[in-house]
């Protein structure tokens, strides 16, 4: 009985799938923030179908999106002022809530990938 407990439990917790609307998070204003030496920094966006503006220590950036599909895509420094600036990063969301979600990100030709979550603060 035990045995046929725990198959249950796992078949169940392997078809579980994230939420994912991605939608709700194509267009806004956003918040991420991540601890940075400690310190918790915070970092504002706009995004439109097209483009992104981010907001970092008084500084701007402007990046073009390009989605792959509805829950990844691209990003590409317009303006890159170091080489460090001018690597994309492959975006991809992998769970949402009603006003935030969960992402995974990276430099795009590079494996290692970190997790970040963004709050949608303006639609």
């Amino acid at each position: 009985m035990r045995k046929l407990s725990v198959i249950i439990v796992v078949i169940c917790l392997s078809c579980y799938t994230p939420k994912r609307d991605c939608q709700d998070f194509k267009l806004g204003k956003f918040k991420y923030e991540a601890l940075v030496d400690g310190e918790l920094e915070q970092t504002l966006f706009i995004r439109n179908d097209s483009l992104q503006i981010e907001v970092y220590k008084n500084q701007t950036d402007t990046s073009e999106i390009r989605w792959i599909n509805d829950c990844e895509f691209i990003l590409t420094p317009l303006h890159p002022e170091s080489i460090l600036d001018q690597y994309q990063m492959h975006m991809k969301i992998i769970s949402t809530t009603k006003n935030s979600y969960t992402f995974q990100y990276n430099v795009v030709g590079e494996t290692q990938k970190e997790t970040g979550r963004a709050t949608k603060v303006e639609p």
